[in-house]
């Protein structure tokens, strides 16, 4: 069995207009919702085998607590995860190492909603956000599934759980 965890970064600033959104950083509510998303991680003994974390400087403080906290034992730091769909997120987990059992991706919004949505099956996907909802900033979607990272498909993980900062 895999486990996969999607997670998107905790709420980003928008006090400087000017900035490439790759600057942009985590604002007052978001710096503590990573605070609590790391206390959850820690408090669930949750430990990845790696990190996957978007360059994105709103990711990367949203990760920092996160690893302070659980201290996983590799983290890389992935530019083709920032501001991709669905369809590219997924090639990429499809590329990890079959020795990786357990990985959290970070990364953003709309990819990280609709990959959700699409490795769900149709019985656990009652525990997403729809599509025409909202995967909040800083929520946490866990998935378990059967077989190989090549193999990971629409439709072939089970949720287990969906969490945020304010559950």
């Amino acid at each position: 069995m895999k486990t996969l965890y999607l997670l998107r970064h905790a709420k980003s600033s928008w006090k400087d207009p000017g900035l490439d959104d790759l600057d942009r950083p985590l604002n007052k509510r978001g710096r503590e919702s990573a605070k609590t998303m790391a206390a959850y991680l820690r408090r669930a003994r949750i430990s990845p085998d790696v990190v996957v974390c978007s360059t994105a400087l709103r990711a990367k403080q949203t990760l920092e607590p996160i690893a302070n906290a659980i201290k996983p034992p590799r983290v890389t730091f992935e530019s083709r995860i920032y501001g991709v769909a669905q369809p590219e997120l997924l090639k990429y987990l499809r590329g990890l190492p079959e020795s990786v059992e357990c990985a959290l991706l970070i990364g953003h919004n709309p990819g990280l909603h609709d990959l959700a949505l699409a490795l769900a099956d149709a019985k656990s996907r009652k525990h997403l956000p729809p599509a025409e909802g909202k995967f909040p900033t800083g929520a946490m979607a866990t998935f378990r599934f059967d077989g190989a990272w090549k193999e990971l498909r629409s439709n072939g993980a089970t949720v287990l759980s969906f969490t945020s900062p304010k559950k």
